[in-house]
């Protein structure tokens, strides 16, 4: 992690701005098992404290551990109960069946290169390239993604680097190019920037 820093800060002054700003990288990880995946989906487009309540519901709901037998047991009813979408909770269901299946297969994923963990992880419904670049980043460990669609990246880069508009796909990976092989503790800077009050990220992140 420490190299990642460096090199971040000598590639990019701006990112070397921010880091300076945030400090230590400090980038939690989870088991690349089943759980994380369902606990991503969950987490699609809520707030943190209010996905985090509904995650615990489903834990406790299934037993206290996430598996595909314990899913599969629930009834739309009692997931419904949990403050899941049935949107939401067909996506959990479908990546419980497929786990159970076999078709999907956790255990092989460290194997794979990051576009075919992509390409694994988005059979299950409801799971696009965001989320199994989340799962690549916070499960897996991978070093070098870059997830450009992500609206934190996006807002960052913009506030960041003086742009006028949130950037598009061939933008952030114009900027990114130096960044490689650590865009994934890139992001991570990224993120808590775009956390911080504006009037503290002002004057931080100038060339």
């Amino acid at each position: 992690m420490r190299h990642a820093v460096r090199h971040l800060k000598a590639c990019d002054p701006v990112l070397a701005a921010i880091i300076e700003r945030i400090g230590p990288l400090r980038m939690s990880y989870r088991e690349p098992a089943f759980e994380s995946l369902v606990r991503s989906i969950v987490f699609q487009q809520l707030h943190g404290k209010a996905a985090a309540t509904i995650y615990q519901r489903l834990v406790e709901a299934a037993g206290g551990a996430l598996t595909p037998p314990s899913i599969l047991a629930l009834s739309e009813e009692r997931l419904r109960a949990c403050g899941l979408s049935r949107q939401k909770l067909s996506y959990i269901r479908d990546l419980a069946a497929r786990t159970a299946s076999g078709e999907i297969d956790f255990a092989r994923l460290p194997e794979l290169s990051d576009e075919d963990v992509i390409e694994h992880l988005t059979r299950v419904k409801g799971v696009g390239v965001w989320s199994a670049q989340m799962f690549l980043i916070f499960a897996l460990r991978r070093p070098n993604v870059m997830p450009t669609a992500d609206y934190g990246v996006r807002a960052a880069i913009q506030r960041a680097y003086g742009k006028r508009k949130l950037p598009k796909h061939k933008d952030i990976l114009k900027i990114a190019r130096a960044w490689h092989p650590y865009c994934s503790a890139a992001c991570w800077y990224l993120w808590r920037f775009a956390e911080l009050p504006v009037e503290k990220r002002k004057g931080k992140a100038k060339k």
